[in-house]
């Protein structure tokens, strides 16, 4: 399956780097290397020493977790007090792009073509304004839907009534009722409903839900990249919470991050359709003042052009630097007021390796 990029397009995207020749493939354990010749060290740890400080910084608050990945090797990690590398940590919607991977799993299986009506049932009649909304409108957040992404606990907010009111039970169900209130297509709007509505679609096109689905999940994802500590969530309906919920250690979101890096292939087997990778950071448009650019169920931008990510609430992040052959982890709990700021430390971060 060839994912819809443009040759124009593709043309403006930085080159996935391949694996290094003769370097092992972390599924067992990541290779270890001191940090490269070049690296502004001086830097890098004035950086950490903030963020890991005894006393969480007010711009940051706290950073558990920090994980970076260089030309195929360990280079560097840093732990916060009570957490370390086997401690799982929350995806929140980092499971959004994990998401993306499962359905290009499906798409290369034959089983889901995005560009077709969405198999969503509550959209079933042909009359429904929603009937034509495509797995890729939902995949690029632009389905249209009234959906309110909204964590202020005093906000009205429909992300918080899906996880944890009256939509918990059946997430995908909750978020198919909304109504729309752009024509499909012609709106970007962030929603975590989007994602459970897509990853329920997943589910009907595996014919797998519950701890079937997550068979396939281990099966065709997790095990081949020996992600042994993801622990995905479902709810009563047996649905994969893939807007939120999948815990896993650094180590492990750094190795999801890697096989993105490597355009989709694992230790010589092609996991994810050829230009899946390209389709997830092929620029989605978005009318403007909006957070930051994205493409398919992942950020682009944030360390540096070419630099794509899957961001969380609270300050999860993997970032993909393909520029640098690069992938850096991130976890913590950021104030909702200081959100921006851990990306801004990222970029830092990275830009520390622009001379090695």
């Amino acid at each position: 399956m060839n994912a819809p990029t443009s040759e124009k397009t593709r043309e403006n995207l930085p080159p996935l780097p391949a694996q290094p020749k003769g370097l092992p493939w972390p599924t067992g354990e990541w290779p270890e290397s001191d940090l490269p010749a070049g690296t502004d060290k001086k830097r890098l740890a004035a950086l950490m020493n903030h963020a890991f400080a005894d006393e969480a910084p007010a711009d940051l608050g706290e950073t558990h977790a920090a994980v970076i990945i260089k030309d195929g090797k360990l280079v560097h990690e840093r732990y916060w007090a009570g957490f370390g590398p086997d401690v799982t940590c929350p995806s929140w919607s980092k499971g959004k792009s994990i998401t993306h991977a499962l359905v290009g799993i499906l798409a290369g299986d034959g089983k889901i073509d995005i560009h077709a009506r969405a198999d969503v049932p509550e959209w079933a009649d042909e009359s429904d304004p929603r009937h034509g909304i495509t797995l890729d409108l939902l995949l690029r957040m632009s389905s249209g839907l009234a959906f309110r992404e909204d964590y202020v606990p005093e906000h009205p907010s429909d992300v918080i009534e899906m996880l944890w009111g009256a939509g918990k039970d059946d997430v995908a169900h909750f978020a198919a009722s909304f109504p729309l209130e752009h024509e499909p297509g012609s709106y970007w709007s962030y929603a975590s409903g989007t994602t459970n509505i897509v990853s329920r679609a997943a589910a009907r096109a595996a014919g797998a839900f519950g701890a079937d689905f997550e068979a396939f999940m281990r099966k065709r994802l997790f095990d081949p990249l020996g992600m042994t500590s993801a622990a995905p969530k479902f709810d009563a309906a047996g649905t994969f919470i893939g807007s939120s919920f999948c815990f896993c250690t650094p180590r492990d979101f750094a190795r999801f991050g890697y096989l993105y890096l490597r355009d989709g292939v694992w230790d010589g087997e092609r996991l994810l359709p050829e230009g899946w990778v390209d389709y997830a950071r092929t620029p989605t448009w978005q009318q403007p003042d909006n957070e930051g650019p994205y493409g398919a169920h992942w950020w682009l931008d944030i360390a540096g052009p070419g630099s794509f990510s899957a961001n969380g609430y609270e300050g999860q992040y993997t970032v993909v630097v393909p520029e640098l052959d690069m992938v850096v982890v991130r976890h913590g709990k950021t104030p909702l007021e200081a959100k921006l700021n851990p990306k801004r430390w990222i970029a830092d971060v990275v830009d520390c390796f622009r001379t090695a």
